[in-house]
């Protein structure tokens, strides 16, 4: 399949002019590769850490020609271009090594399968429906219903397994016995959609970035918040979309070795 062909299948399934006012969807840097069948190599964010792994695998004879990424390399225009800097040596050995970058957003966040779906998936959660739905059956965040139910200990145990987050965070629980049945999850920055979660009956809700105050604030509206950090909540769905490319039969995809968790923490 060339990338063409490859780009069009993704935005039929996660239309880029779905994504927010703010965001930057779609090609940060096209090299003129659209017409080479497709050696995709997926990862979370673009850095140069990954940008060197596809150069060296196409050093190893590999020829990688796109990285598929999901946060965008360019949030808003660059007032310049300088060696030394990130995005600019991003571009520079983009062209120079023919690698395409392409960034799937928030229009990969609403869809079915996207970030928010994949968490559902990962917590087993029966019947999921969008937390803030946006257009037909779409929409950020998904919330559902544990069958069987867990007492909170053991959601936060399944949490710690299946994600693996370096730390795990949630609002003072008086009680780790009790029995939860509803969950909303929401892959990355999802503080914002505390309210919204609150209206949807959800007892407690996985998502990452959630600051002091909005602990609190989850706290005093009886709302379990767990922060498992951006990393965690985000990376699975690009897991999957790489198994999904693998599907369709291209060239080659995979999933970056080297798209990491930036944070250290202290034991």
């Amino acid at each position: 399949m060339k990338i063409t062909d490859l780009i069009n299948w993704f935005e039929s399934w996660a239309n880029p002019a779905w994504q927010e006012s703010w965001d930057n969807c779609g090609w940060q840097v096209e090299p003129g590769v659209l017409q080479e069948n497709a050696r995709v190599l997926v990862c979370l964010t673009p850095t140069l850490a990954v940008m060197e792994e596809a150069i060296s695998l196409r050093n190893a004879g590999n020829p990688v020609n796109l990285i598929f990424a999901h946060h965008p390399l360019i949030f808003s225009p660059p007032k310049s271009l300088r060696i030394g800097d990130a995005i600019a040596d991003m571009v520079r050995l983009a062209f120079i090594h023919k690698i395409g970058i392409y960034t799937a957003h928030t229009n990969f966040d609403q869809v079915e399968n996207g970030t928010a779906d994949v968490l559902a998936q990962l917590l087993e959660l029966r019947e999921p429906t969008p937390i803030v739905p946006t257009q037909n059956g779409l929409g950020y965040g998904r919330v559902g219903t544990l069958t069987p139910s867990l007492t909170l200990s053991d959601l936060l145990s399944v949490i710690q397994t299946r994600l693996a987050p370096p730390n795990l965070i949630f609002s003072p629980a008086s009680d780790f016995n009790q029995t939860i049945d509803r969950v909303a999850v929401l892959g990355g920055s999802g503080a914002s959609f505390i309210s919204a979660t609150v209206k949807t009956g959800a007892q407690a809700y996985l998502t990452s970035d959630c600051k002091f105050h909005q602990f609190q604030e989850s706290r005093d509206r009886n709302l379990i918040l767990i922060d498992a950090g951006h990393y965690a909540t985000e990376r699975p769905a690009c897991s999957k979309l790489a198994q999904k490319f693998q599907v369709l039969g291209l060239d080659w995809a995979q999933l970056s070795r080297f798209d990491e968790d930036f944070r250290m923490f202290l034991k």
